[in-house]
């Protein structure tokens, strides 16, 4: 694949990864728990600042790592088995998003044990200084490596094939995208949006957004799959 082609599938996948919602309701608690104690909008601020570039840097760790081990182990090609199995598990997380991501009651409660639901909750809740919510953004990303795990393959595949420089860039796209839906987010609370109304919007097109993260994350398996997979075939036959 040439450059444009692989740093579009990081874009996708990112986008992608920016539509799951654990960290956004994660963001929602911490924010309407340090608004409920009468927070100055000032801490608010920080406090929600301090747990995006948890999630930030966690992003940017994990999709380190992971690109490290694909170097480590198959250099800068890996085999087409590889990539069959990523393709495979891009689709497979696209069906369990489409079954399982929502539980099936009102609101927004995710697929996670309520046991673990509630940890979140009271960790948020507790959770008084930035240096806490930084912490907290960096377990939600761990709390959700089940979904998010398939589009960090695949990106780590198409990074390591990349010259180093590229491999930069294509890391900091998807540590970027990854956060648009966190940080308009965070912008809209800064900017004095209530966070009912923002839940309301999460509530209403909840169905929405599950649709198209497991269709997108189909869609870039069978994109993937053509492009590297039967390509590469077709290109051995002639």
């Amino acid at each position: 694949m040439d450059i444009a082609s692989s740093l579009a599938i990081v874009t996708l996948a990112a986008l992608i990864h920016a539509s799951f919602q654990l960290s956004v309701s994660v963001l929602t608690l911490l924010s309407g728990h340090a608004i409920g104690a009468r927070a100055s909008q000032a801490r608010v601020m920080r406090l929600t600042f301090g747990f995006v570039s948890g999630v930030g840097v966690m992003t940017l760790l994990a999709l380190s790592f992971i690109s490290l081990i694909f170097l480590h182990l198959f250099g800068h090609d890996a085999p087409e088995f590889v990539w069959a199995i990523a393709c495979g598990l891009l689709i497979g997380v696209g069906l369990a998003v489409w079954f399982f991501y929502y539980r099936r009651e009102k609101g927004t409660s995710l697929w996670i044990p309520r046991s673990f639901a509630r940890h979140l909750s009271d960790r948020s809740k507790a959770t008084k200084t930035a240096a806490e919510a930084f912490s907290l953004g960096l377990t939600s990303v761990m709390s959700e490596l089940l979904f998010i795990a398939a589009p960090m393959v695949i990106s780590a595949l198409v990074l390591v094939g990349l010259p180093a420089h590229w491999q930069l860039v294509g890391i900091a796209i998807y540590a970027v995208i990854s956060l648009l839906t966190l940080f308009s987010i965070w912008v809209l609370i800064g900017s004095g949006h209530k966070l009912s109304t923002i839940q309301k919007w999460r509530e209403d097109n909840k169905g929405f957004l599950q649709f198209a993260a497991g269709g997108a994350l189909a869609v870039l398996g069978f994109f993937v799959y053509v492009c590297k997979i039967l390509s590469d075939a077709s290109g051995t036959l002639l």
